[in-house]
């Protein structure tokens, strides 16, 4: 059987390479480098440099091969995922497995619902996320994610067909509480890398994390999600991994912004991208609107906007005090 990815990033790539343990993969990708160095050198040089990337990967351009293939990852970033679906033969009725994490900018759509807006709620839709950095499942180290999937019976045959000996997917029902988390996650985790750059601490990195989740939490619960999800591998997980390592390219972008760089300046000196900088207002439009408080995500917001990091920190612990 052969299975799709679109999107020739690291994460893109690294599942492929996951995949292709039991089956073809066909990889749609933008860059011309990338796809040549997949099918003539095994490798992705460009994004997931040192791993030799298993033969049953073969990558295209022509975003029409997609049609023989019944099963599509779908890894393009959150804010260009309506533009890729527009472009891609949808016409088929795959069933898409949406791997971006983020809110797009202007709808406040979750990216199950920009599928919806642009094919129909009929489309098959499952959400794939978790503590998932991208180069540790290239290589085969051990990882757990959340497969969500309104549709239970989909659900549970997606995860059998994902599942690897060292990638074991949970299923859920609740779509909107994995995505709520993932999306969430990425603006956290821009915050935790600055208060390492600007060397406030462990205690404030801890205390951060967990008034971030409570955050995540509060924000969700007002989406529809559930608790439990938000507490497991696509919530809380995921917001453990990315807070804490510099493998993470939302805190390294927050890294940079504690030490003095400018957002602009670390923006362009990378291709990956970092949905946290793009989420993060959304975000906090998108609580606005159900009437929630989200006084972290509105901090990374204004960092992100040029505010300084003392006068943004200092208004966060100004606020009243408050119970637990």
């Amino acid at each position: 059987m052969t299975i799709g990815v679109i999107g020739g990033g690291a994460w893109g790539t690294a599942l492929a390479q996951v995949l292709a343990e039991t089956e073809h993969v066909l990889l749609w990708a933008r860059e011309p480098e990338v796809i040549s160095g997949i099918n003539d050198a095994h490798e992705n040089r460009d994004f997931l440099p040192g791993v030799t990337l298993s033969p049953r990967i073969h990558a295209t351009g022509d975003m029409g091969e997609l049609a023989r293939v019944s099963t599509w990852l779908v890894v393009a970033p959150a804010q260009h995922l309506r533009r890729v679906l527009a472009a891609s033969p949808l016409e088929h009725q795959p069933t898409l497995v949406l791997c971006a994490k983020g809110i797009e900018a202007g709808s406040l759509l979750l990216m199950a619902e920009v599928v919806a807006d642009v094919a129909g709620a009929d489309l098959p839709v499952a959400i794939l996320s978790g503590p998932t950095f991208a180069g540790e499942v290239a290589r085969g180290l051990p990882t757990a994610v959340t497969l969500a999937c309104a549709d239970e019976a989909l659900g549970e045959t997606l995860t059998a067909r994902l599942a690897r000996p060292a990638f074991r997917p949970y299923y859920s029902d609740d779509v909107t509480g994995a995505e709520i988390g993932g999306a969430v996650k990425n603006v956290l985790a821009i915050a935790c890398g600055v208060v390492e750059g600007a060397g406030l601490g462990l205690n404030a990195r801890a205390a951060l994390i967990a008034r971030g989740f409570a955050e995540m939490t509060r924000f969700g619960l007002a989406r529809g999600a559930r608790a439990e999800t938000l507490a497991g591998l696509s919530g809380l997980g995921d917001l453990v991994l990315t807070c804490s390592s510099p493998n993470s390219r939302n805190f390294t972008l927050g890294l940079g912004i504690g030490r003095g760089e400018t957002v602009a300046d670390l923006l362009a000196a990378t291709r990956t991208v970092a949905e946290g900088a793009s989420t993060a207002p959304v975000l906090v439009e998108a609580a606005r609107a159900v009437g929630v408080e989200m006084p972290i995500a509105e901090g990374v917001a204004a960092l992100l906007a040029g505010a300084p990091i003392r006068e943004t920190v200092a208004r966060l612990l100004a606020r009243p005090l408050k119970a637990e």
